[in-house]
């Protein structure tokens, strides 16, 4: 695994280990199959001051992806081409690790045990953005 400490592209197997601003966490996985979303997001994460956001495309790749290193923090798409990030989510919640989904569907499309994980509308903001993993991150 090669460990670097500036922001780069994402390549699997690349961590990113450097202090990140305060109130956000300093690694994101974000899981989305839309390449041109998941760049937006990764544009958008970046520019707040995020210094590693990892991308995955599905769940297979994003449970790798937590294996290998966890991240502080999780995007999910809920709907993805094969299937959902249920498992996902599922993963993260067993390590404690906090994640909001981002869908276009209505809450009755994500199951009653995520009900209260925040949820992003497609698309959103880059302020409803910042504000979730503000509010995922908080530290008391």
């Amino acid at each position: 695994m090669v460990r670097i400490g500036l922001a780069t592209p994402n390549f699997p197997g690349v961590t990113m280990d450097s202090a990140s601003p305060d109130g956000l966490p300093g690694n994101i996985l974000v899981v989305e199959d839309d390449p041109i979303i998941a760049l937006d997001f990764e544009d958008t994460i970046l520019g707040f001051g995020v210094k590693a956001v990892r991308t995955a495309g599905n769940v297979a790749t994003a449970l790798d992806m937590i294996e290998a290193h966890a991240p502080d923090f999780a995007l999910l798409d809920v709907g993805l081409v094969r299937g959902h990030s249920f498992a996902v989510a599922e993963r993260l919640a067993a390590l404690e690790i906090p994640f909001a989904f981002v869908t276009g569907y209505g809450a009755d499309r994500v199951p009653a045990a995520f009900a209260d994980r925040p949820r992003l509308p497609k698309p959103c903001s880059r302020e409803a953005l910042l504000a979730a993993l503000q509010q995922s991150f908080k530290t008391d």
